[in-house]
């Protein structure tokens, strides 16, 4: 079993000794070693090599995102696991660190009460997290021929398109990501033009203060408008509107208006937002209209949903796993069969612009000569 090595950047003390010891109890991982700022820590990694950072954003001298600028411009591509404080300047720079190129969050405890809870917050939401982004499970306790048997078969890497079924109108685009989500969507939406014909709502897990930083940030870089959803709205065409994080995102038919809403339902999946409860409610509205975008992120939120928005006649594709963070949620719906096609990242703003311009010749999308993926045998 090779052991996940681990290097820490906090300017705390305290932080840094608890954060060692938690990860130390686990039989997979080890701390590799340890900075107090980002400029101590870019001088010690080169010479460790660890497997994944775990880094704090507020530190002296250098901040995270200065050391992430660095690293990255020094062409690293180590894992970065960002330990984010759960407010609004918190999920400003968290959300501006996902962007530089950090690979996922996990939120620093608070207001737990005791130190057995902040430390058991810790082992529950940092070690699942750094076994994700490296593509690890917890080691399996259990008799050779059983280990065995709970082993799930690797997944095989490929991006395929169905032959078109003579692809319908779209008049909504629905999409659904987690893990990885603000980077994709930082390269996904900037390419649609401010014209683009139908609206797109998202579902991004997150909490509240970071979907209000990450609408404002993907606002400021795209053409097209992008609104956090916290308050009825009517889509239209143009308009990206973001799941608010801690609630639900729902669209609904009122005569001949379609309004999107918040909702405080029950999670699902362990979810709210919900990947599931957007999609399901895009195909009672718009039905065979409706183009569902699953994306990188782990679990598999919007398989349910896509298999409603495939049951009316509706369209679903999905990224493929090679430019995923985590393939999780893509490889659930692909593996259900309900993909219409998966691919690339980067081939993901042609397809959509190309099945939204259907039964629409006003609409040209801009020129683009996507890599050609192979179509899937029947």
């Amino acid at each position: 079993m090779k052991v996940i090595r681990v290097f820490l950047v906090d300017d705390t003390a305290v932080v840094r000794r608890v954060l060692s010891q938690i990860l130390e109890e686990e039989s997979d991982i080890e701390v590799a070693g340890m900075a107090s700022n980002g400029a101590e820590a870019l001088q010690r990694i080169g010479r460790v090599e660890p497997d994944i950072i775990v880094l704090d954003i507020e530190m002296p001298d250098m901040n995270g995102l200065d050391m992430l600028r660095a690293l990255r411009a020094s062409g690293s591509s180590v894992p970065v696991l960002v330990f984010s404080s759960l407010t609004e300047r918190g999920a400003m720079v968290t959300i501006e660190a996902l962007l530089l190129g950090a690979n996922d969050y996990v939120l620093k405890p608070s207001m737990l009460g005791s130190v057995n809870a902040v430390r058991e917050h810790i082992r529950s939401t940092l070690i699942p997290r750094l076994r994700q982004l490296l593509g690890r499970r917890a080691p399996i306790v259990a008799p050779p021929a059983v280990a065995a048997a709970l082993r799930p078969e690797p997944v095989v890497k490929s991006s395929f398109r169905l032959p078109d079924l003579a692809a319908g109108q779209v008049d909504v685009v629905v999409i659904g990501v987690s893990t990885g989500g603000p980077n994709a969507l930082s390269d996904l939406l900037p390419q649609f033009p401010a014209d683009f014909p139908v609206p797109i709502l998202i579902v991004q897990h997150m909490p509240a203060f970071f979907t209000k930083a990450l609408a404002q940030r993907l606002d400021r870089i795209c053409a097209l408008e992008v609104v956090e959803g916290l308050a009825h709205l009517r889509p239209k065409p143009g308009q990206v509107i973001l799941a608010p994080g801690g609630r639900h995102l729902l669209l609904m038919r009122d005569g001949d208006a379609v309004w999107a809403r918040p909702d405080d339902a029950e999670p699902e999946n362990f979810c709210r937002p919900a990947a599931d409860v957007l999609f399901r409610s895009a195909a009672k509205v718009y039905g065979p209209r409706t183009l569902g975008v699953v994306l990188t992120g782990m679990g598999q939120d919007g398989e349910s949903g896509s298999r409603q928005i495939r049951e009316q006649g509706g369209q679903v594709i999905v990224q493929d796993q090679a430019s995923s963070v985590v393939w999780g949620m893509p490889a659930a719906v692909m593996q259900a069969g309900l993909a219409n096609a998966v691919l690339p990242l980067a081939e993901m703003p042609a397809e959509i612009m190309k099945r939204a311009a259907v039964c629409r010749p006003w609409f040209s999308p801009p020129a683009s000569s996507p890599a050609t993926t192979q179509d899937a045998e029947s």
